[in-house]
């Protein structure tokens, strides 16, 4: 806190030298200049009226101010953070000057803060001809564009030579915006990515990728040691169970995202579908129905085949007799291993239900169950012709599904 007379003796200051940064620099106090505006405003003292005409070109007041004043007027109102109305009265340049000075800075840097050409001073020439002011604006545009290459040159040996992984290929997003963070506090942003030929979107979005690896990398090592402890058999939701029986409260989407990322996969059981065809191995009967799976009534077309089911005591076969006509069962039978016995038990229970003189066409995948010795010997003591249907013919049926479902 400043005392009453520290306070009226500051004012009296600026009465004299209508300066804040003179009064500053005299008194040494206060630290802050906004301090001192305060106290000007407080006695409804305005500061030194701003220039209301500023057509002349005048040695103190010309109309492009040199470089230093710019970047001292910059530095006060962008980074000590005083009031750009009270710096731009005390300086004499209205506040669209000021941010048009730092939309130039961001843009281009301090060189585009230069005077413009024609408002030069224009001296007599010397013995030696001088460099006209475009060349020498050129000349400083080309040595900050060859500096900012070589510092990207710089960032990129350093991005490359700590990740040995990363190809001297053309670089991709992620390693760009590396180069981008380690110079965006000495060049403007816009003019690294045009550079780097990255747009905007694209660095901000690797900088949220990069802030997500941080904030989770102990998530990480808690989900990689539950994973690879559990034989990576464990997927997100039984990860999420562990964690949180540990009290540890973990979303399923960043634990997706975390494995994703880090490409850690749930190793499962091959599963391969049972095949029942193993080749000719009778002479092929003639396909009557030709894909007409529809009957005019029952016991006319027979359908079968063998499916394979996997529950949590293993695998169990299948082996039912679908008749066309209303897409029922006549008989079924079910066994752990596709063996002969299987079709014949369910063949022979078939058979036990036909009513006498009946001779209904039965149509198979021609697997090895339906070429045996046991099934044709059956099929022609029964007096029934056989025939080639495909595979799948079982699974166009809906009928059969509501019952094998039940």
């Amino acid at each position: 806190m400043y005392s009453e007379e520290e306070y009226r003796r500051a004012l009296e200051v600026y009465k004299e030298t209508k300066s804040v940064t003179r009064t500053i620099a005299i008194l040494g106090y206060p630290a802050r200049r906004q301090t001192l505006y305060n106290w000007i405003n407080r006695n409804r003292m305005l500061p030194e009226e701003k220039c209301t005409f500023r057509g002349y070109n005048t040695p103190e007041h010309p109309r492009h101010p040199p470089l230093e004043l710019k970047l001292e007027v910059l530095h006060r109102c962008f980074e000590l953070g005083e009031d750009v109305q009270s710096v731009s009265n005390e300086v004499g340049y209205s506040t669209a000057s000021i941010y048009a000075w730092r939309r130039k800075y961001i843009q281009k840097g301090a060189s585009a803060l230069l005077n413009p050409p024609k408002e030069r001073s224009r001296g007599k020439l010397t013995g030696d001809k001088p460099a006209s002011s475009r060349e020498l604006d050129e000349l400083n545009a080309k040595i900050q564009d060859m500096q900012l290459e070589i510092d990207i040159l710089k960032e990129t040996i350093e991005v490359l030579k700590k990740d040995p992984g990363i190809s001297r290929a053309p670089l991709k997003n992620r390693e760009k915006a590396v180069i981008v963070d380690a110079l965006k506090g000495k060049y403007p942003l816009p003019a690294l990515q045009e550079k780097l030929k990255m747009a905007k979107s694209s660095y901000y979005y690797q900088r949220t990728r990069v802030s997500f690896s941080a904030k989770h990398e102990d998530d990480r090592r808690a989900i990689a040691a539950i994973f690879h402890d559990n034989k990576q058999r464990y997927g997100y939701r039984r990860i999420k169970m562990v964690l949180n029986r540990g009290g540890y409260i973990l979303s399923e989407k960043v634990i997706r995202r975390i494995m994703r990322e880090n490409g850690w996969r749930v190793k499962g059981k091959s599963e391969k579908k049972y095949c029942s065809y193993k080749g000719e191995i009778s002479p092929e009967v003639p396909n009557v129905i030709q894909r007409d799976f529809k009957a005019d009534k029952p016991n006319q077309k027979w359908l079968t085949d063998v499916t394979e089911f996997s529950i949590p005591a293993g695998k169990v076969y299948l082996s039912p007799m679908i008749d066309c006509y209303d897409g029922m069962p006549v008989a079924w039978s079910i066994s752990r291993r596709p063996d002969a016995q299987l079709v014949n038990t369910m063949l022979d229970c078939a058979i036990r239900t036909l009513p006498q003189n009946a001779h209904p066409i039965v149509h198979s995948d021609r697997g090895c169950h339906y070429q045996w010795p046991g099934w044709i010997e059956r099929m022609d003591r029964a007096g029934w012709s056989g025939q080639c249907l495909k595979r799948d013919v079982l699974q166009t049926i809906q009928p059969v599904k509501d019952f094998l479902e039940e």
